[in-house]
């Protein structure tokens, strides 16, 4: 059992691209061989999606900390590096991923749909991809290009698993407070709870639900009386209703009765949701068997315990019921259709600017990875390089900004000579 936690942060770091190889042919009987290198991995990259079993961000509150797996170094002989493997974090429904900015990033509504939040970098190229009629040999290869390396907010908006409704003073805050770690506010008078109190029950790994405390429902709830849309809009996501009524009142039976009415009417779909009714503060009554066949009875549902929260008795059993109930309806949701991967569209990211007299930078993911080469005082590769900036449309920004043979060109942690060969 723990506490809820509904606000966390999650650093995510997608791989990084495994480095392209230089290599040359070597083989017994092969006279002059060429460039063999292989191309390096792709590093993994970092995903979010729904989970079921998730119920709160708890995982994150103490290690917030998440990586993909590096791309592979390429080989001699074209063998390519392998991919990282991605990696993909399972969240609770109802989650909202924001950037610092605050800017939405994903919202996990269902179990179906996985959101890429942190791109994994490019693999470089091997030295045999370099090839060409004016490079006959090569001696430089590309870089592996850095993963995502990203914060990103979590907020919970929660879908309650079970919801606990009743009559004001039925013992629902305590009966959470001694399921869960949740500490709501507890009194000997009607309304104590003005806002609904959620904690979470862990079982065991995988084993975890949450359950939501509904402040008390009056007669003409479903109307608006006291807070009562206010209260009954926290039913509506549960997946399943527990009617909590004091085992020791003059009426259990019409407590229970006068509930169902108020939910029914509010939401006549709720009917066809999972209900059972919870009898609380069973150390007042002599026979509990009779009280529970009683309210059984009179309002046609199965009664899935007797409790006492205040002696801690019948606990488990009940803890039994509403994890079986859960995982039936957690089955049902998730027998849909296949997962749907999103990943943000690619765009060409690079762009020039003037920082000072006579310095320029070059900005953006293809910028950086342009000039990402193995050798830079290689004469092939420093032509490779200037082809690159010159296809993205940089040599010719730079000649807009003023830039002038000799000037310094920034990009990434490289500093680079501009020479306008135009």
């Amino acid at each position: 059992m723990s506490s809820f936690v509904d606000r966390a942060q999650l650093h995510a770091r997608a791989g990084d691209g495994g480095a392209g190889a230089v290599s040359f042919r070597r083989e017994a009987h092969v006279d002059r061989g060429g460039p063999d290198g292989g191309d390096g991995g792709d590093g993994g990259s970092v995903f979010v999606q729904g989970d079921e079993g998730v119920a709160s961000l708890i995982a994150f509150r103490d290690q917030p900390f998440r990586r993909a797996e590096d791309g592979q170094h390429g080989r001699g002989q074209r063998r390519h590096g392998r991919r990282g493997r991605d990696l993909v974090v399972r969240l609770p429904l109802g989650t909202v991923v924001r950037d610092g900015e605050g800017n939405v990033l994903a919202e996990i509504l269902d179990t179906t749909t996985r959101v890429e939040i942190a791109r994994g970098g490019r693999g470089g190229q091997g030295n045999a991809r370099f090839l060409s009629n004016r490079r006959r040999a090569p001696a430089f290869a590309e870089q592996g290009e850095h993963g995502d390396d990203r914060w990103v907010n979590l907020e919970l908006k929660l879908v309650a698993d079970v919801a606990l409704v009743g009559p004001p003073n039925a013992g629902k805050s305590s009966l959470v407070g001694v399921l869960t770690n949740a500490r709501p506010k507890i009194g000997d008078y009607p309304f104590t709870t003005l806002e609904p109190t959620l904690g979470v029950v862990r079982r065991g790994p995988e084993r975890e639900f949450v359950i939501a405390d509904v402040p008390g429902l009056i007669e003409g709830a479903s109307e608006g009386r006291g807070l009562g849309h206010a209260f009954l809009r926290h039913v509506e996501r549960a997946r399943v209703c527990a009617v909590v009524v004091d085992a020791a009142s003059a009426a259990p039976e019409r407590d229970a009765a006068t509930t169902l009415h108020e939910l029914h009417a509010y939401a006549p779909w709720l009917r066809e949701r999972p209900t059972v009714v919870v009898l609380q503060k069973a150390d007042l009554v002599d026979d509990r068997a009779m009280v529970a066949e009683r309210v059984g009875d009179a309002v046609g549902l199965p009664v899935a315990g007797v409790v006492s929260a205040h002696q801690r008795e019948g606990l488990g059993p009940l803890l039994d019921v509403f994890e079986r109930l859960v995982a039936e309806a957690r089955a049902r949701a998730a027998a849909g259709p296949a997962v749907t991967v999103l990943r943000p569209r690619a765009r060409v990211e690079a762009e020039a600017r003037r920082v000072a007299p006579g310095v320029f930078e070059l900005l953006g993911r293809d910028a950086i990875r342009a000039v990402r080469l193995s050798d830079l005082s290689d004469e092939g590769a420093l032509r490779v390089v200037h082809e690159r900036l010159g296809a993205l449309g940089l040599l010719r920004a730079l000649r807009r900004l003023g830039a002038r043979d000799g000037d310094v060109v920034r990009v990434g942690d490289l500093e680079l000579t501009y020479e306008d060969e135009a």
